[in-house]
């Protein structure tokens, strides 16, 4: 691939999640959950699949997504130990911030950075590798 044909980040942007929880706070909005990520998440709570789906998950217009605290804070979010799931988490949380309205251009960039800590910090993150991420979930 040349430079023409490379993304603007083609040498790669820094990341290391810091598990801040701002990317899992504030205003509603989804976290898409697949069967198999669902399966995975009750798992890891030692809960049945059914109750995980009932108590945690809401049907959208697009899919299951995990519900919202009445604050809009993510159901699996704890202001002191942070994210409950994190092992287990879904796929859309895994790849943040390598999501393409965060990537779309530099400046879309630079806001991503200026509200989660973690982004332009830590590991070098090669553009192939964010390639990668932005192509398991479309948002």
């Amino acid at each position: 691939m040349n430079h023409e044909d490379s993304p603007w980040y083609h040498d790669g942007l820094r990341f290391r999640c810091t598990q801040c929880g701002k990317c899992c706070t504030g205003a509603p909005g989804f976290v898409w959950v697949s069967d198999e990520e669902l399966a995975d998440i009750a798992l890891a709570l030692d809960m049945p699949l059914d109750e995980l789906i009932r108590i945690h998950t809401r049907e959208t217009y697009r899919g299951r997504s995990l519900r919202e605290k009445a604050n809009g804070d993510c159901v699996f979010y704890d202001q002191e130990v942070g994210c409950t799931i994190y092992r287990a988490r879904p796929a859309q949380c895994r790849t943040w911030p390598f999501w393409q309205s965060n990537l779309h251009t530099p400046a879309d960039w630079e806001h991503t950075c200026k509200i989660c800590p973690g982004s332009g910090q830590g590991d070098l993150i090669s553009a192939e590798e964010i390639t990668r991420r932005l192509n398991v979930i479309k948002l």
